[in-house]
Protein backbone atom coordinates (compact mmCIF):
# COMPACT_ATOMS: atom_id res chain seq x y z
CA UNK A 1 0.00 0.00 0.00
CA UNK A 2 3.11 2.47 -0.12
CA UNK A 3 2.96 4.76 -3.20
CA UNK A 4 5.92 4.15 -5.94
CA UNK A 5 7.89 7.18 -6.28
CA UNK A 6 10.00 7.89 -9.45
CA UNK A 7 13.33 5.44 -9.41
CA UNK A 8 16.14 6.77 -11.57
CA UNK A 9 18.73 4.75 -12.21
CA UNK A 10 20.94 7.51 -13.23
CA UNK A 11 20.29 9.11 -9.47
CA UNK A 12 21.77 5.89 -7.98
CA UNK A 13 25.64 6.21 -6.74
CA UNK A 14 27.54 4.10 -9.31
CA UNK A 15 27.87 0.72 -7.29
CA UNK A 16 32.13 -0.13 -6.99
CA UNK A 17 32.88 -3.52 -7.90
CA UNK A 18 36.22 -5.50 -7.02
CA UNK A 19 39.24 -5.54 -9.39
CA UNK A 20 37.43 -2.69 -11.57
CA UNK A 21 40.95 -1.20 -12.21
CA UNK A 22 41.93 -4.80 -13.43
CA UNK A 23 39.24 -6.02 -15.35
CA UNK A 24 39.54 -2.71 -17.69
CA UNK A 25 43.16 -2.88 -18.13
CA UNK A 26 42.67 -6.37 -18.98
CA UNK A 27 39.97 -5.67 -21.61
CA UNK A 28 41.52 -2.74 -22.78
CA UNK A 29 44.99 -5.34 -23.63
CA UNK A 30 42.33 -7.77 -25.85
CA UNK A 31 40.64 -4.15 -27.51
CA UNK A 32 43.60 -3.28 -28.38
CA UNK A 33 44.81 -6.68 -30.19
CA UNK A 34 41.21 -7.22 -31.98
CA UNK A 35 40.82 -3.39 -32.96
CA UNK A 36 44.23 -3.55 -35.14
CA UNK A 37 44.47 0.68 -35.16
CA UNK A 38 40.98 1.44 -35.16
CA UNK A 39 39.69 4.04 -32.99
CA UNK A 40 36.18 3.22 -32.04
CA UNK A 41 36.33 0.22 -30.32
CA UNK A 42 39.19 1.94 -27.83
CA UNK A 43 37.16 4.76 -27.30
CA UNK A 44 33.90 2.73 -26.43
CA UNK A 45 36.11 0.97 -23.37
CA UNK A 46 37.29 4.47 -22.61
CA UNK A 47 33.51 5.53 -22.68
CA UNK A 48 32.81 2.26 -20.37
CA UNK A 49 35.59 3.31 -18.05
CA UNK A 50 33.78 6.93 -17.37
CA UNK A 51 30.11 5.28 -16.70
CA UNK A 52 32.45 3.37 -14.26
CA UNK A 53 34.33 6.26 -12.61
CA UNK A 54 31.62 9.32 -12.41
CA UNK A 55 28.70 10.26 -11.62
CA UNK A 56 26.18 9.79 -14.51
CA UNK A 57 25.59 13.37 -15.94
CA UNK A 58 29.40 13.37 -16.08
CA UNK A 59 29.28 10.24 -17.56
CA UNK A 60 27.03 10.99 -20.19
CA UNK A 61 28.90 13.93 -21.20
CA UNK A 62 32.27 11.96 -21.78
CA UNK A 63 30.64 9.52 -24.32
CA UNK A 64 29.30 12.65 -25.94
CA UNK A 65 32.65 14.21 -26.30
CA UNK A 66 34.24 10.67 -26.99
CA UNK A 67 31.56 10.02 -29.52
CA UNK A 68 32.12 13.88 -31.41
CA UNK A 69 35.48 13.27 -31.77
CA UNK A 70 35.06 9.90 -33.56
CA UNK A 71 32.66 11.28 -35.71
CA UNK A 72 34.76 13.91 -37.44
CA UNK A 73 37.94 11.68 -37.33
CA UNK A 74 39.69 10.84 -40.48
CA UNK A 75 38.62 7.27 -39.84
CA UNK A 76 35.03 7.88 -39.84
CA UNK A 77 35.53 9.48 -43.33
CA UNK A 78 37.32 6.40 -44.71
CA UNK A 79 35.08 4.08 -43.23
CA UNK A 80 32.14 5.87 -45.00
CA UNK A 81 33.94 6.13 -48.23
CA UNK A 82 34.49 2.14 -48.03
CA UNK A 83 31.09 1.65 -47.03
CA UNK A 84 29.96 3.25 -50.38
CA UNK A 85 32.98 2.63 -52.68
CA UNK A 86 31.98 -1.43 -51.86
CA UNK A 87 28.36 -0.62 -53.15
CA UNK A 88 29.62 1.12 -56.00
CA UNK A 89 31.69 -2.09 -57.50
CA UNK A 90 28.35 -3.20 -58.77
CA UNK A 91 28.26 -0.26 -61.46
CA UNK A 92 31.27 -2.05 -63.94
CA UNK A 93 32.70 -0.88 -67.20
CA UNK A 94 34.80 -2.32 -69.20
CA UNK A 95 37.67 -0.97 -70.98
CA UNK A 96 35.45 -1.75 -74.89
CA UNK A 97 32.40 0.48 -73.34
CA UNK A 98 30.20 -2.91 -72.20
CA UNK A 99 28.37 -2.01 -68.66
CA UNK A 100 26.29 -3.24 -65.90
CA UNK A 101 23.17 -0.61 -66.95
CA UNK A 102 23.16 -3.36 -70.27
CA UNK A 103 23.93 -6.39 -69.40
CA UNK A 104 21.46 -9.15 -68.70
CA UNK A 105 23.24 -12.51 -66.18
CA UNK A 106 22.03 -16.28 -67.26
CA UNK A 107 20.80 -17.81 -64.21
CA UNK A 108 23.26 -20.20 -62.81
CA UNK A 109 21.08 -23.33 -60.97
CA UNK A 110 24.17 -25.81 -61.07
CA UNK A 111 28.20 -25.58 -61.22
CA UNK A 112 31.03 -27.63 -61.23
CA UNK A 113 34.32 -27.28 -59.89
CA UNK A 114 37.51 -29.02 -61.06
CA UNK A 115 40.61 -29.33 -58.68
CA UNK A 116 39.88 -29.91 -55.25
CA UNK A 117 43.40 -28.46 -53.39
CA UNK A 118 43.12 -25.58 -51.11
CA UNK A 119 41.14 -23.57 -53.10
CA UNK A 120 38.99 -25.84 -54.89
CA UNK A 121 37.70 -27.21 -51.82
CA UNK A 122 37.26 -23.55 -50.34
CA UNK A 123 34.75 -22.67 -53.43
CA UNK A 124 32.77 -25.96 -53.53
CA UNK A 125 32.17 -24.72 -49.63
CA UNK A 126 31.09 -21.45 -51.09
CA UNK A 127 28.57 -22.70 -53.94
CA UNK A 128 26.70 -25.68 -51.75
CA UNK A 129 26.38 -22.65 -48.98
CA UNK A 130 24.63 -20.99 -51.83
CA UNK A 131 22.14 -23.15 -52.04
CA UNK A 132 24.13 -24.29 -55.62
CA UNK A 133 24.28 -27.75 -56.32
CA UNK A 134 27.81 -28.68 -57.17
CA UNK A 135 29.50 -31.80 -58.82
CA UNK A 136 33.28 -32.07 -57.37
CA UNK A 137 36.14 -32.95 -60.09
CA UNK A 138 39.15 -34.63 -59.50
CA UNK A 139 41.80 -36.08 -61.70
CA UNK A 140 41.93 -39.42 -59.81
CA UNK A 141 40.34 -41.28 -57.17
CA UNK A 142 42.96 -41.32 -54.67
CA UNK A 143 43.00 -36.86 -54.55
CA UNK A 144 39.25 -37.13 -54.83
CA UNK A 145 38.81 -38.88 -51.83
CA UNK A 146 41.34 -36.74 -50.10
CA UNK A 147 39.33 -33.46 -51.53
CA UNK A 148 36.24 -35.04 -50.08
CA UNK A 149 37.28 -35.61 -46.68
CA UNK A 150 38.20 -31.95 -46.71
CA UNK A 151 35.59 -30.17 -48.39
CA UNK A 152 32.73 -32.54 -46.01
CA UNK A 153 34.94 -31.25 -42.38
CA UNK A 154 35.01 -27.13 -43.73
CA UNK A 155 31.30 -27.81 -44.37
CA UNK A 156 30.42 -29.66 -41.05
CA UNK A 157 32.52 -26.20 -39.63
CA UNK A 158 29.87 -24.14 -41.67
CA UNK A 159 27.19 -26.52 -40.81
CA UNK A 160 27.72 -26.02 -36.59
CA UNK A 161 28.60 -22.27 -37.11
CA UNK A 162 24.93 -22.05 -39.38
CA UNK A 163 22.78 -23.88 -37.02
CA UNK A 164 23.49 -21.59 -34.06
CA UNK A 165 22.01 -18.89 -36.56
CA UNK A 166 18.79 -21.28 -36.71
CA UNK A 167 19.73 -21.76 -40.44
CA UNK A 168 20.46 -25.94 -42.00
CA UNK A 169 23.07 -26.98 -44.78
CA UNK A 170 22.01 -29.58 -46.69
CA UNK A 171 25.44 -31.40 -48.22
CA UNK A 172 24.64 -34.67 -47.53
CA UNK A 173 22.42 -35.23 -50.26
CA UNK A 174 24.18 -36.24 -53.39
CA UNK A 175 21.69 -34.11 -55.18
CA UNK A 176 23.06 -31.32 -54.00
CA UNK A 177 26.84 -32.00 -53.76
CA UNK A 178 28.19 -35.24 -56.21
CA UNK A 179 31.89 -35.73 -55.90
CA UNK A 180 33.60 -37.48 -59.77
CA UNK A 181 36.42 -38.15 -61.63
CA UNK A 182 34.28 -38.26 -64.60
CA UNK A 183 33.86 -35.02 -66.64
CA UNK A 184 30.91 -36.55 -68.79
CA UNK A 185 28.88 -35.11 -65.45
CA UNK A 186 29.69 -31.66 -66.64
CA UNK A 187 27.53 -31.68 -69.60
CA UNK A 188 24.38 -30.07 -68.36
CA UNK A 189 26.27 -27.59 -65.88
CA UNK A 190 25.51 -23.77 -66.10
CA UNK A 191 28.66 -23.00 -64.74
CA UNK A 192 32.49 -24.38 -64.53
CA UNK A 193 35.18 -22.78 -61.94
CA UNK A 194 38.15 -24.38 -62.74
CA UNK A 195 40.70 -24.64 -59.36
CA UNK A 196 43.68 -26.07 -60.49
CA UNK A 197 47.15 -24.80 -59.48
CA UNK A 198 48.81 -22.34 -61.51
CA UNK A 199 50.02 -24.27 -65.24
CA UNK A 200 49.42 -22.45 -68.07
CA UNK A 201 49.52 -25.90 -69.99
CA UNK A 202 47.53 -27.57 -67.90
CA UNK A 203 44.77 -25.28 -67.63
CA UNK A 204 44.81 -25.14 -71.65
CA UNK A 205 43.79 -29.03 -71.47
CA UNK A 206 41.16 -28.38 -69.29
CA UNK A 207 39.75 -25.70 -71.36
CA UNK A 208 39.97 -27.58 -74.41
CA UNK A 209 38.03 -30.24 -72.81
CA UNK A 210 35.11 -28.59 -71.00
CA UNK A 211 34.47 -26.27 -74.89
CA UNK A 212 34.43 -29.98 -76.28
CA UNK A 213 31.54 -31.11 -73.11
CA UNK A 214 29.99 -28.16 -71.60
CA UNK A 215 26.79 -27.07 -73.25
CA UNK A 216 27.31 -23.70 -75.41
CA UNK A 217 25.87 -21.85 -73.04
CA UNK A 218 27.97 -22.81 -70.12
CA UNK A 219 30.44 -20.07 -68.59
CA UNK A 220 33.68 -21.51 -67.88
CA UNK A 221 35.23 -19.40 -65.45
CA UNK A 222 39.32 -19.76 -64.01
CA UNK A 223 40.44 -19.34 -60.54
CA UNK A 224 43.99 -18.17 -61.83
CA UNK A 225 45.56 -15.94 -59.84
CA UNK A 226 47.93 -14.14 -62.30
CA UNK A 227 47.44 -15.58 -66.05
CA UNK A 228 46.49 -14.89 -69.28
CA UNK A 229 42.60 -14.93 -69.53
CA UNK A 230 42.96 -14.39 -73.30
CA UNK A 231 45.17 -17.19 -73.28
CA UNK A 232 43.71 -19.93 -71.54
CA UNK A 233 40.72 -18.71 -73.60
CA UNK A 234 42.33 -19.32 -76.70
CA UNK A 235 41.96 -23.21 -75.81
CA UNK A 236 37.90 -23.15 -76.66
CA UNK A 237 35.31 -22.92 -79.33
CA UNK A 238 33.62 -20.18 -77.31
CA UNK A 239 36.27 -17.48 -75.69
CA UNK A 240 33.54 -15.15 -75.16
CA UNK A 241 32.15 -17.62 -72.15
CA UNK A 242 35.27 -17.40 -70.69
CA UNK A 243 35.72 -15.40 -67.56
CA UNK A 244 38.37 -15.12 -64.53
CA UNK A 245 36.73 -15.73 -61.07
CA UNK A 246 40.10 -14.83 -59.11
CA UNK A 247 38.54 -15.97 -55.08
CA UNK A 248 41.22 -15.26 -51.93
CA UNK A 249 42.55 -17.78 -49.91
CA UNK A 250 40.35 -18.76 -47.83
CA UNK A 251 37.93 -18.98 -50.34
CA UNK A 252 35.05 -19.59 -48.25
CA UNK A 253 35.82 -16.51 -45.97
CA UNK A 254 37.62 -13.96 -48.13
CA UNK A 255 35.02 -11.80 -49.09
CA UNK A 256 36.51 -10.10 -52.50
CA UNK A 257 35.89 -12.17 -55.84
CA UNK A 258 37.64 -10.42 -58.46
CA UNK A 259 36.25 -10.95 -61.78
CA UNK A 260 38.65 -10.65 -64.77
CA UNK A 261 37.02 -10.35 -68.49
CA UNK A 262 39.41 -10.90 -71.43
CA UNK A 263 39.16 -9.43 -75.19
CA UNK A 264 36.57 -12.24 -76.05
CA UNK A 265 34.56 -12.44 -72.71
CA UNK A 266 30.68 -11.40 -73.18
CA UNK A 267 28.78 -8.80 -71.08
CA UNK A 268 26.64 -11.18 -70.22
CA UNK A 269 29.28 -13.54 -68.91
CA UNK A 270 30.77 -10.69 -66.72
CA UNK A 271 27.11 -9.82 -65.34
CA UNK A 272 26.45 -13.81 -64.31
CA UNK A 273 30.34 -13.84 -62.56
CA UNK A 274 28.84 -10.76 -60.64
CA UNK A 275 25.37 -12.25 -60.02
CA UNK A 276 27.67 -15.25 -58.87
CA UNK A 277 29.34 -12.85 -56.27
CA UNK A 278 26.35 -11.92 -55.08
CA UNK A 279 25.18 -15.16 -54.69
CA UNK A 280 28.16 -16.31 -52.78
CA UNK A 281 27.71 -13.16 -50.58
CA UNK A 282 30.69 -11.76 -51.54
CA UNK A 283 31.87 -8.39 -53.10
CA UNK A 284 32.11 -9.03 -56.66
CA UNK A 285 35.09 -6.30 -58.53
CA UNK A 286 35.42 -6.14 -62.49
CA UNK A 287 39.08 -5.69 -63.75
CA UNK A 288 40.85 -6.41 -66.96
CA UNK A 289 43.81 -8.52 -68.04
CA UNK A 290 46.81 -8.33 -67.26
CA UNK A 291 49.77 -10.30 -65.20
CA UNK A 292 48.56 -10.35 -61.72
CA UNK A 293 44.92 -8.38 -62.63
CA UNK A 294 44.51 -6.27 -59.54
CA UNK A 295 44.72 -8.14 -56.45
CA UNK A 296 48.02 -9.67 -56.83
CA UNK A 297 49.71 -6.92 -59.01
CA UNK A 298 49.42 -4.80 -56.28
CA UNK A 299 50.72 -7.39 -53.69
CA UNK A 300 53.66 -8.34 -55.58
CA UNK A 301 55.60 -4.78 -55.11
CA UNK A 302 54.57 -4.84 -51.80
CA UNK A 303 55.60 -7.85 -50.55
CA UNK A 304 58.87 -7.44 -52.15
CA UNK A 305 59.13 -4.69 -50.34
CA UNK A 306 58.77 -6.42 -47.04
CA UNK A 307 61.11 -8.92 -48.23
CA UNK A 308 63.89 -6.27 -49.13
CA UNK A 309 62.97 -4.82 -45.91
CA UNK A 310 64.45 -7.91 -44.15
CA UNK A 311 67.34 -7.77 -46.58
CA UNK A 312 68.57 -4.73 -44.77
CA UNK A 313 68.19 -5.68 -41.15
CA UNK A 314 64.53 -5.72 -40.42
CA UNK A 315 62.50 -9.57 -39.17
CA UNK A 316 59.25 -10.69 -40.39
CA UNK A 317 57.60 -10.27 -37.16
CA UNK A 318 58.33 -6.82 -36.70
CA UNK A 319 57.03 -6.30 -40.43
CA UNK A 320 53.99 -7.93 -39.39
CA UNK A 321 53.32 -5.96 -36.52
CA UNK A 322 53.60 -2.37 -38.15
CA UNK A 323 51.14 -3.38 -40.83
CA UNK A 324 48.99 -5.63 -38.00
CA UNK A 325 48.79 -2.28 -36.17
CA UNK A 326 48.31 -0.22 -38.80
CA UNK A 327 45.33 -1.98 -39.55
CA UNK A 328 46.11 -4.70 -41.74
CA UNK A 329 44.17 -8.02 -40.25
CA UNK A 330 47.09 -10.04 -41.18
CA UNK A 331 50.84 -8.87 -41.80
CA UNK A 332 52.50 -9.79 -45.13
CA UNK A 333 55.01 -12.86 -44.17
CA UNK A 334 52.01 -14.64 -42.14
CA UNK A 335 49.72 -13.72 -44.98
CA UNK A 336 52.16 -15.45 -47.08
CA UNK A 337 52.58 -18.55 -45.10
CA UNK A 338 48.82 -19.23 -45.02
CA UNK A 339 48.68 -18.69 -49.04
CA UNK A 340 51.98 -20.85 -49.19
CA UNK A 341 55.47 -20.10 -50.24
CA UNK A 342 55.12 -22.66 -53.14
CA UNK A 343 52.78 -21.21 -55.14
CA UNK A 344 54.65 -17.71 -55.71
CA UNK A 345 57.64 -19.97 -56.62
CA UNK A 346 55.88 -21.90 -58.81
CA UNK A 347 54.98 -18.29 -60.57
CA UNK A 348 58.47 -17.24 -60.68
CA UNK A 349 59.83 -20.51 -62.06
CA UNK A 350 57.28 -19.66 -64.70
CA UNK A 351 58.22 -16.33 -65.29
CA UNK A 352 62.47 -17.52 -65.90
CA UNK A 353 63.30 -15.38 -62.36
CA UNK A 354 64.01 -18.15 -60.45
CA UNK A 355 65.62 -22.45 -60.77
CA UNK A 356 67.55 -24.10 -63.51
CA UNK A 357 65.78 -21.31 -66.14
CA UNK A 358 67.66 -18.51 -64.71
CA UNK A 359 71.47 -17.82 -67.42
CA UNK A 360 74.49 -18.59 -65.51
CA UNK A 361 76.21 -15.49 -63.96
CA UNK A 362 73.01 -13.59 -63.36
CA UNK A 363 73.93 -12.11 -60.17
CA UNK A 364 71.82 -13.22 -57.21
CA UNK A 365 70.24 -9.64 -56.00
CA UNK A 366 68.94 -8.57 -59.80
CA UNK A 367 66.74 -9.30 -62.42
CA UNK A 368 65.98 -7.66 -66.02
CA UNK A 369 67.81 -5.01 -64.16
CA UNK A 370 66.18 -4.25 -61.29
CA UNK A 371 66.17 -5.34 -57.76
CA UNK A 372 65.61 -8.91 -56.58
CA UNK A 373 65.81 -10.57 -53.83
CA UNK A 374 65.88 -14.34 -53.54
CA UNK A 375 65.09 -14.74 -49.50
CA UNK A 376 61.85 -16.41 -50.81
CA UNK A 377 63.39 -19.12 -53.30
CA UNK A 378 66.15 -20.12 -50.42
CA UNK A 379 63.14 -20.51 -48.18
CA UNK A 380 61.58 -22.68 -50.58
CA UNK A 381 64.57 -24.88 -51.85
CA UNK A 382 64.50 -25.73 -47.78
CA UNK A 383 61.02 -27.07 -48.14
CA UNK A 384 59.85 -24.25 -45.95
CA UNK A 385 55.99 -23.69 -47.56
CA UNK A 386 54.45 -22.00 -44.56
CA UNK A 387 51.82 -23.56 -42.68
CA UNK A 388 51.73 -26.30 -44.56
CA UNK A 389 54.84 -27.84 -43.34
CA UNK A 390 54.96 -25.77 -40.11
CA UNK A 391 57.81 -24.30 -41.36
CA UNK A 392 57.90 -20.99 -43.23
CA UNK A 393 59.12 -17.07 -42.45
CA UNK A 394 57.67 -18.87 -38.95
CA UNK A 395 57.75 -21.63 -37.12
CA UNK A 396 54.79 -23.70 -36.76
CA UNK A 397 53.58 -25.91 -33.70
CA UNK A 398 52.98 -28.92 -36.73
CA UNK A 399 52.12 -29.05 -40.24
CA UNK A 400 49.03 -27.38 -40.71
CA UNK A 401 49.10 -25.24 -37.65
CA UNK A 402 47.74 -21.85 -37.50
CA UNK A 403 49.99 -20.83 -34.51
CA UNK A 404 53.02 -18.60 -36.28
CA UNK A 405 55.89 -18.23 -33.77
CA UNK A 406 59.15 -16.16 -34.60
CA UNK A 407 61.91 -18.34 -35.98
CA UNK A 408 65.35 -18.40 -34.45
CA UNK A 409 66.74 -20.43 -37.63
CA UNK A 410 65.25 -17.94 -39.89
CA UNK A 411 67.00 -14.75 -37.64
CA UNK A 412 70.31 -16.79 -38.02
CA UNK A 413 69.43 -17.57 -41.48
CA UNK A 414 69.05 -14.28 -42.59
CA UNK A 415 72.37 -13.51 -40.55
CA UNK A 416 74.32 -15.19 -42.46
CA UNK A 417 72.35 -14.20 -45.81
CA UNK A 418 73.59 -10.78 -45.33
CA UNK A 419 77.48 -11.68 -44.70
CA UNK A 420 77.41 -13.68 -47.72
CA UNK A 421 76.00 -10.74 -50.11
CA UNK A 422 78.04 -8.45 -47.87
CA UNK A 423 74.64 -5.66 -46.40
CA UNK A 424 75.29 -4.31 -43.47
CA UNK A 425 72.32 -4.47 -40.93
CA UNK A 426 70.97 -1.61 -39.66
CA UNK A 427 68.22 -0.52 -37.57
CA UNK A 428 64.80 0.16 -39.12
CA UNK A 429 62.53 1.89 -37.86
CA UNK A 430 58.10 1.66 -38.05
CA UNK A 431 57.68 4.59 -40.01
CA UNK A 432 59.80 3.35 -42.71
CA UNK A 433 58.24 0.02 -43.03
CA UNK A 434 54.95 1.45 -43.07
CA UNK A 435 55.43 3.85 -45.40
CA UNK A 436 57.53 1.60 -47.80
CA UNK A 437 54.98 -0.94 -48.29
CA UNK A 438 51.77 1.23 -48.30
CA UNK A 439 53.34 3.41 -50.71
CA UNK A 440 55.02 0.35 -53.08
CA UNK A 441 50.80 -1.00 -52.97
CA UNK A 442 49.30 2.81 -53.93
CA UNK A 443 51.74 3.38 -56.42
CA UNK A 444 51.22 0.15 -58.28
CA UNK A 445 47.40 0.88 -57.74
CA UNK A 446 47.90 4.31 -59.53
CA UNK A 447 49.43 1.98 -62.36
CA UNK A 448 46.34 -0.04 -62.58
CA UNK A 449 44.34 3.17 -62.98
CA UNK A 450 46.37 4.70 -65.06
CA UNK A 451 46.34 1.60 -67.97
CA UNK A 452 42.65 1.41 -67.44
CA UNK A 453 43.01 -2.78 -65.89
CA UNK A 454 40.47 -1.13 -63.16
CA UNK A 455 37.50 1.28 -64.11
CA UNK A 456 37.89 3.50 -60.45
CA UNK A 457 40.15 4.36 -57.57
CA UNK A 458 36.92 2.72 -55.64
CA UNK A 459 36.97 -0.44 -56.96
CA UNK A 460 40.87 -0.71 -56.02
CA UNK A 461 40.54 0.28 -53.08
Amino acid sequence: GQPLGPRRLSLKPVPKLPNMEAFLREAAAKVKQQARGCLAPELCLQAVRAATEMPFAAGVRRERELFLALRSSGQARALQYVFLAERSTRRWTTARGASWSGSSPQPVRSAAVIGLGTMGRGIVTCLVKANIPVVALEQDLEYLNTGRKAVMLLLEREAMKMERGAQTLDFHNPARLQFTVDFDLLRDVDLVIEAVFENMALKKEIFHKLSRICKPGALLCTNTSALNIDEIASATSHPQQVIGTHFFSPAHVMRLLEIIYGRHTSATAIATAMQLAKALRKVGVVVGNCFGFAGNRMMFPYVQQAVFLLEEGSRPEAVDQVLEDFGFKIGPFRMSDLAGLDVGWRSRKGQGLTGPSVPAGTPARQRHGQRYSPLPDLLCESGRFGQKTGRGWYRYEKAGGRTATPDPWLHNFLSQYRDTHGIETRAIDQEEILERCLFSLINEGFAILAEGIASGPEHLD
